[in-house]
């Protein structure tokens, strides 16, 4: 048993230990991060907490060892996190998302300001915490991980020829992260039922409004039949009607009054008293009854089986799994010339599009075609329509993403007032580049899709990863600097930068723009990334209002947080 002891025992660097070590801190922190305190779990995170005990108890791990898988894994985290946000990036700043991400850089700007205010008045309040420090606390209050990994790795950057000093002012961030993450958690619930109170918020009422609002929705794609009535209209082609109604609409299937159901083409000839199913926007339903004629019920799979011509009309989703297609117009697919089909429309990453000419198609796009049954297996074959194809990672466009992101978070960057270089370093590289992939990749021909299981487990290992080593490096010192005076203040000033600023934008969010509380908590969440915070809010909304308000701001709070964290070293320590 002498090998096993060996194995096992505090102090130990060999390869097999150090596996041991991480499998075990990290499916323990895993297991223990399930527990519910108060209904609040602190998921993943608590891989820190387990990393850190283990280093106080004086398991180690070889320095350029824990430095490789503190990176790579923050690198993984990071990159991931950049794909699954950006498709969302740039359309979060539109209609109603300029205003929450505004309300979220408002909560960003007043994080930092409480932080240096407090980092300056703290010798009278009996401290003498580093800026270091002061960022871990502040990263830990806004339960920010990779502002965390940001800083830290940009002070590493601007001390090459310090590197022992600057270990030990990462390893102080990483203290000071971990002594205010709990309170922050708890935190933002606590704004959040500041605010409920403070406005005598009914929350069943502000459901009943967001159910409301999406029974009005104007954005997914509203399906409708109308009966041609209008006999202005009688002899119009379905061209001309395109030239005459500017708003976009798909005709899916027309009806003639003999009981045969057509697809139509744009020279099809439309006579009164036809039923025509549209796909539209539902603000534009009243411009149709105006221009075709009233809205009927009708079930058109049901007239489809008895159509006296036996078209066999009939509607199915096809999936786009082969990688030639990604990026195509859906115009110069020819679908209704060559495959005589009507796409009605599209859904991607849970969204529903309505189709046009112009819209680019990606891997992974559901489109919902109408036509004859032979017809749409063909297209089907030319598509793809595989679910074992997008089961497969792409991993090329993954570490294409990865090299460009390394490269470009590696650029200089000179400011006026900075006598070193800003860089985005191994987090904001990465994040920019994955954001911009994400968006734009299918224009180069980079099949970006990936099934959210695959982004999850690249993600949550590379979180694991680097909250396992941050904790093992920090676990030496952590009890004689958190459990003291010292650490006691950490906790007070995190519970100050993570309240105020969360009642403040409340109070904006509701007394000023009377937004909806759901999506105020939403907005909160997304502003701090908490999941445990958001899982709360969708606790108490029973609906998605908390994610969409929460996916709203993500983008650029997740963007922000780290530049901003690496800026404050940049401005302090350089």
């Amino acid at each position: 048993m002498e090998w096993l002891i060996d194995l096992l025992q505090p102090g130990q660097t060999s390869l097999a230990s150090t596996v041991l070590l991480y499998s075990f801190v990290i499916f323990t922190g895993i297991y223990l991060g399930k527990i519910k305190f108060f209904g609040i779990s602190l998921g993943v995170t608590f891989v820190l907490f387990v990393g850190i005990l283990m280093g106080h108890l004086h398991y180690t791990v070889q320095d350029d060892t824990l430095h490789f898988l503190r990176e790579f894994g923050l690198i993984l985290f990071i990159f991931s996190i950049g794909m699954q946000v950006g498709p969302g990036f740039f359309s979060s700043f539109k209609d109603g998302g300029i205003k929450l991400n505004m309300l979220a850089l408002i909560g960003i700007g007043l994080n930092v300001v409480l932080m240096v205010g407090m980092y300056f008045l703290q010798p009278y309040l009996g401290g003498a915490s580093t800026i270091s420090e002061m960022v871990g606390v502040m990263s830990g209050a806004v339960t920010n991980t990779p502002g965390l990994g940001a800083a830290q790795q940009t002070i590493l950057q601007i001390m090459p020829d310090q590197q022992d000093q600057a270990y030990v002012f990462s390893q102080q961030m990483s203290m000071g992260y971990a002594a205010a993450y709990p309170l922050g958690v708890i935190g933002i619930i606590v704004a959040m039922l500041i605010i409920k109170k403070l406005y005598k918020i009914d929350v069943d009422e502000e459901i009943r409004h967001v159910e409301e609002d999406k029974a009005q929705s104007q954005l997914k794609p509203h399906v409708v039949t109308f009966e041609v009535t209008n006999d202005l209209i009688s002899g119009l082609t379905i061209a001309k009607m395109h030239t005459l109604i500017s708003c976009n609409f798909v005709i899916s299937r027309v009806q003639k009054p003999d009981g045969s159901i057509t697809i139509p083409k744009a020279s099809t000839v439309l006579d009164m008293h036809d039923m025509l199913l549209v796909v539209i926007s539902q603000q534009d339903e009243e411009v149709f009854k105006r221009f075709l004629g009233p809205v009927v019920k009708k079930d058109w799979d049901n007239d489809a089986e008895n159509d006296p011509n036996h078209s066999h009309v009939v509607s199915r989703r096809i999936l786009v799994t082969k990688s030639e297609y990604n990026g195509k117009k859906l115009g110069e697919m020819r679908l209704r010339m060559g495959y005589k089909l009507n796409v009605t429309r599209i859904s991607r990453a849970g969204m529903d599009l309505l189709p046009s000419s112009n819209l680019r198609l990606q891997i992974g796009d559901r489109l919902t075609v109408v036509g004859k049954e032979e017809d749409i297996n063909r297209l089907a074959d030319r598509l793809g329509n595989s679910m074992k194809r997008l089961d497969q990672p792409n991993l090329i466009t993954m570490f294409i993403g990865i090299f460009l992101g390394i490269i470009v978070g590696s650029i200089p960057l000179k400011f006026p007032g900075m006598s070193v270089p800003m860089r985005l370093g191994l987090a904001g590289g990465p994040l920019v580049v994955a954001i911009l992939i994400s968006c734009y990749g299918h224009k180069y021909h980079l099949v970006t899709y990936t099934s959210s299981a695959s982004n999850l487990l690249l993600r949550e290992i590379g979180i694991c990863l680097f909250l396992a080593s941050v904790g093992i490096a920090a676990g030496a010192n952590f009890a004689s600097t958190v459990f003291t005076p010292t650490g006691a203040l950490w906790v007070g000033m995190g519970f100050l930068i993570t309240l105020i600023p969360l009642l403040v934008v409340g109070i904006i969010a509701r007394g000023k723009y009377k937004i909806n509380y759901l999506s105020i908590m939403g907005l909160m969440s997304g502003g701090y990334t908490d999941p445990p915070a958001l899982a709360y809010g969708n606790k108490v909304a029973g609906n998605d209002a908390p994610a969409v308000a929460y996916s709203t701001v993500y983008p650029l709070t997740m963007f922000m947080r780290v530049i901003v964290a690496q800026l404050i070293i940049l401005f302090f320590c350089s």
